[in-house]
């Protein structure tokens, strides 16, 4: 092969494996939306890219996307058919067959062919169903003298099923990275030190959002307060503490409306029962069709309770706005490994209160609120603090934007590439001196002064209250 001086979408292939991917059969969560984000945007910079993920088994096995650069492989479909219900209906027998047939695949169609153009293969397998067959891959690419003209990146989102891991033989054959540091230092117990890739968000999630729509979500809802909060109805998303907060703002004197969006987790009936024995009401909001029209006429019927439970799917564009209207975006749990839904609210100039975990983008009351502890007070406390003080909520919002924009999926990618080279290099698959990164490319932290925090930080009182 011959050596490479960087990875460049002229000299590298990139092969993406997941059980989640882009197809709604194949999505169960988050997952599914980061490895189409990243292979998608891999494509949409120029690399050949190949995913292979559990697809739908009524859509072709093999579809090319933008404009070829993107080759969707959908796996195991033939046992899909059989398993309705989504990705991980039938899990186990996918696995097998994902483990035993995907490493000959790549090797005899990826590989061999990029080899022989003299190029790099880099393999980024997700999460532990692919912990197997990248090990598989490596032994495969080994045995046909292949290995060095690949590097493997395996990555932890979080730390579901890692007892069935083979932590040895995984840091042996691959390159293990993971989302934040939290991640990192969480995975030390496993006897794993992996490099931390940050996750990404589109680069539209950027775009202005319509102030118009924002006002009229704001006139619908007719409260003073307005808090929203997106989450699975799970304890560690700390549902409870959120709705203690908007009881404790009710006795203040605010009339506070808390919009919830969860999923169908049974944790939902313990926590709507806490918000009632508060004293708080309850609605479902229910939308005829899919337009903002519905969204806002939906919110507006729910309008008179405290809590509105959002039972439509919200779109991405009619999210942001949300995030931009309500005062407050409680992204607040115990334990989380990146915290995607508090960037995705920064991007739309939302005021986000993070957890103390896996939200490395989050700078306490320079874009956001960390909060420290369960305790709703916390809450209560810099909620109140924005009422006093509407000029620090203001530059929050803007400096919430100018973080946001160091975490899109792009820059996300040219973190990976760079981690990407020096494993290259340690293997002798590249030569030379990395290219320096634009001047444009540093830390959130080093925000410009204008948005750095300047007023007092102690909370005060709700404007008309009691």
């Amino acid at each position: 092969m011959m050596r490479q001086k960087s990875i460049i979408p002229g000299n590298t292939v990139f092969v993406v494996l997941c059980f989640e991917g882009p197809d709604s059969y194949s999505t169960a969560g988050g997952l599914g939306v980061r490895v189409d984000n990243l292979a998608t945007t891999l494509a949409r910079m120029g690399f050949s890219t190949h995913m292979f993920f559990i697809g739908d088994p009524d859509r072709p096995g093999e579809e090319a996307k933008e404009r070829g650069k993107l080759i969707l492989h959908r796996w195991c479909q033939w046992i899909s058919k059989h398993h309705p219900n989504g990705v991980y209906d039938g899990e186990e027998d996918k696995l097998r067959d994902y483990n035993e047939s995907v490493p000959w695949f790549v090797k005899e169609n990826i590989v061999k062919p990029a080899a022989a153009e003299g190029k790099l293969v880099v393999v980024l397998g997700e999460e532990w169903h692919t912990a197997e067959v990248m090990c598989r891959i490596s032994d495969v690419l080994y045995q046909n003298g292949l290995r060095n003209n690949t590097v493997l990146f395996w990555n932890a989102n979080n730390t579901f099923s890692f007892h069935r891991i083979n932590w040895g033989r995984l840091t042996f054959t691959t390159t293990i990275t993971t989302v934040s540091r939290f991640m990192k230092h969480t995975m030390w117990e496993w006897g794993v030190n992996p490099l931390v890739v940050p996750n990404g968000i589109p680069k539209s999630l950027l775009g202005d959002v319509d102030a118009r729509i924002a006002e009229e979500v704001r006139r619908a809802l007719g409260s003073e307060l307005v808090l929203c909060k997106v989450a699975r109805w799970d304890p560690d998303k700390r549902w409870n503490q959120a709705v203690q907060a908007v009881a404790k703002l009710k006795q203040s004197g605010c009339r506070t409306t808390l919009l919830a969006r969860g999923g169908m987790e049974p944790h939902r009936g313990e926590v709507m029962n806490n918000a009632r024995s508060l004293g708080l009401s309850i609605r479902e909001a229910w939308a005829k069709d899919r337009s903002f029209g519905s969204y806002l006429a939906a919110l507006r019927e729910a309008a008179s309770a405290d809590i509105i439970d959002v039972t439509f799917q919200l779109p991405s564009d009619f999210l942001q706005v949300i995030y931009h209207a309500v005062d407050g975006v409680l992204a607040n749990s115990g334990r989380e490994p990146f915290g995607l839904v508090g960037l995705e609210a920064m991007a739309a100039g939302g005021i986000v209160f993070t957890g103390a975990t896996g939200e490395d983008y989050a700078i306490p009351f320079v874009n956001s609120f960390v909060l420290e502890t369960a305790d709703p007070m916390e809450i209560v406390g810099h909620v109140l603090y924005l009422q006093d003080y509407p000029e620090e909520g203001a530059r929050m919002r803007r400096a919430a934007r100018a973080t946001a924009r160091y975490y899109t999926w792009e820059a996300a990618v040219e973190n990976l590439v760079d981690k990407l080279e020096n494993q290259a290099r340690v293997q002798g698959a590249l030569y030379g001196e990395p290219e320096p990164l634009p001047e444009e490319h540093f830390h959130p932290s080093k925000l410009p002064p204008e948005l750095l925090p300047t007023g007092p930080k102690g909370p005060g009182g709700c404007r008309g209250a009691a």
